[in-house]
């Protein structure tokens, strides 16, 4: 399964984790990995603001920071990857480099999660954005993290037609798409919610609450 965002800052790691931790609950293997990341670091060479996606999925798939994402492709500048990697002085690599440095565990897992970084137009490699990026690996599910609240139904709808566009030319791959930081009480993320799945026909999920029901998806898949 690939997890994507309609932007940056989304939850795309924290809802990954969850998922990764209801998977494992139920006695399924699991491994995770983010094709490339990137971050700003201090003086001392800390990350700033926390831990690292990788280091996020890791601590929820059981595995080491280093084998979710390669230390080559950990950019220490918080740009799209391949910008950062300009940079930094550093080779560019391509949407082929990145899938081809997948490197899966040699027991196999019952579910495999792939993070991108961005939006799903944000550039992942010199040659290709995520959708490139899952036309390349064609997972089983694509889940869209999404923010709940004002503006959400635009770029919801603006990042399932540029995934439908990616997928055009593979067999159809479903789509989840996960309201993060979802708020019952509240009325936007209420109507937003009923207005994506009743108008528009998404598979919705709602966090936090719904780990459970994406890691049915995800088995179902």
């Amino acid at each position: 399964m690939l997890v994507c965002g309609t932007g940056t800052e989304v939850g795309k790691s924290w809802v990954g984790a969850r998922l990764l931790t209801e998977l494992r609950s139920r006695s399924r293997t699991v491994s995770a990995r983010k094709p490339a990341q990137s971050f700003d670091v201090d003086h001392a060479g800390i990350r700033l603001g926390g831990a690292t996606d990788a280091e996020i999925l890791g601590a929820a798939s059981g595995e080491h920071p280093g084998e979710v994402c390669h230390s080559f492709r950990s950019y220490h500048r918080a740009m799209a990857p391949p910008i950062a990697a300009e940079v930094l002085g550093l080779p560019p690599f391509t949407v082929a480099d990145l899938v081809g440095e997948l490197d899966w565990p040699a027991t196999g897992s019952d579910v495999g999660l792939v993070e991108t970084a961005g939006g799903v137009r944000s550039p992942q490699a010199d040659d290709g954005d995520v959708c490139d990026l899952v036309a390349a690996l064609a997972p089983d599910l694509v889940v869209l993290v999404a923010d709940a609240g004002l503006g959400t139904i635009n770029s919801i709808r603006l990042s399932m037609d540029a995934l439908a566009g990616s997928l055009g030319g593979t067999p159809q791959v479903p789509v989840a798409v996960v309201l993060n930081r979802y708020d019952g009480n509240h009325e936007i993320h209420r109507r937003n919610h009923g207005w994506l799945a009743g108008r528009d026909g998404y598979t919705m999920v709602t966090m936090p609450g719904g780990g459970p029901a994406l890691a049915d998806l995800v088995l179902g898949a």
